[in-house]
């Protein structure tokens, strides 16, 4: 039985461990500031939490002694602190960071590293590398790849056509922060919230725009290879005016807390959502133009008897997926692993990556 270091007991965090330890083939240690947090994990013999202050680098380091590897689900602004961490203590690392510039840094860590360090393992960054990757490989020659991700509230009963689903500091950062995307062949920084475009599933309307982090690695490894290539966050109609609105008009993109704040007390958090992953590639295959799209609902369902969100599903099910893989020997043991090594039938194969089986039945409550 391998024993994984948790770090950060949120939402993520904890459906990651209830995950793992499901299984009967992991233990989990839980490591978080919060005493609250910790209370909310599922207790069990093979589940065991402690409360240190994570951004104390030398504490944390002792405390992932023994641990086969360190799944990093803290915020953001916490990568870099448990990636050295996790370093120290010769155990793998893997985590769900959208930011760019705390994946170049793991990046650079995981140069001399004696374990594997695998970032942006989530659903964006993470999954859609994987999805679209596998497209790419079917072509000659590239020109167009757009990635389009949305965790969206099945019923939005609000103007900003929202409810929280995951990290409030998250959406902030991808909201504010620059984008990497490639045209014309060039690599280059966009605005976030910017570019917004509509397209219709389904019978839905939705809107799509720049926000930063979700390419991962892409745009380095496409860089020459490809005419254009960008990724874009799906919402509802109208909710990237008002975001833009609160950012800039009201200036609450140089006070990130106040706007968290806001949110949540103000927006509701949601089980009842939906993820939506839209990859369309195009390019030359034997001589002519085609295209290719991978397209895929998930919704919330029932874990272990407790209603689980899409977007805890499909963010916790692919870094526990890909953690398995690393445990079995599919993936490289050294070094710095990019999402786009993660062959897709491996993953869809994987006990945890089946959460993307386009056949998975989404939850509903009583009332509906």
């Amino acid at each position: 039985m391998r024993k994984i270091a948790v770090v950060g007991a949120g939402k993520i965090g904890s459906t990651v461990v209830d995950l793992l330890v499901g299984t009967g083939d992991y233990e989990a240690l839980v490591i978080d500031r919060s005493d609250a947090a910790l209370a909310g994990v599922t207790r069990g013999e093979r589940v065991s939490t402690v409360a240190i202050t994570v951004d104390d680098a030398e504490c944390l380091a002792a405390t992932l002694s023994g641990c086969f590897a360190v799944i990093n689900c803290a915020p953001y602004h916490l990568t870099t602190v448990v990636a050295r961490a996790a370093k120290t203590a010769r155990a793998h690392y893997l985590d769900l960071t959208e930011d760019v510039a705390s994946s170049r840094i793991v990046r650079d860590l995981a140069a001399d590293a004696a374990t594997a360090f695998i970032p942006q393992c989530g659903l964006a960054p993470g999954f859609i590398t994987i999805a679209a990757w596998d497209l790419i490989k079917h072509f000659d020659q590239l020109h167009d790849v757009r990635l389009r991700v949305g965790a969206l509230p099945r019923y939005p009963s609000n103007a900003l056509n929202y409810n929280l689903t995951w990290s409030t500091d998250g959406v902030i950062n991808e909201y504010c922060e620059p984008c990497e995307a490639i045209t014309g062949g060039v690599l280059r920084e966009t605005p976030a919230l910017e570019e917004c475009e509509a397209f219709a599933l389904d019978g839905v309307t939705y809107e799509a725009f720049n926000t930063s982090g979700g390419l991962g690695t892409l745009c380095q490894t496409l860089e020459g290879r490809v005419r254009n290539l960008n990724y874009k966050t799906i919402r509802y109609p109208g909710h990237a005016a008002i975001m833009k609105a609160l950012l800039n008009d009201l200036n609450l993109r140089n006070r990130r807390d106040v706007l968290k704040d806001i949110l949540e007390n103000a927006v509701p958090a949601t089980l009842q959502d939906v993820v939506i992953v839209f990859v369309t590639v195009s390019g030359m295959k034997a001589g002519h133009l085609m295209q290719e799209t991978y397209v895929n609902k998930v919704y919330a369902q029932e874990i272990g008897g407790e209603v689980k969100s899409a977007i805890q599903i499909t963010t916790a099910g692919a870094i526990c997926a890909v953690l398995d893989m690393l445990a079995d020997g599919t993936l490289a043991q050294t070094g710095f692993i990019r999402q786009e090594d993660i062959p897709l039938p491996a993953f869809l194969a994987n006990r945890f990556g089946r959460f993307y089986a386009p056949d998975a039945a989404p939850f509903r409550a009583a009332a509906e």
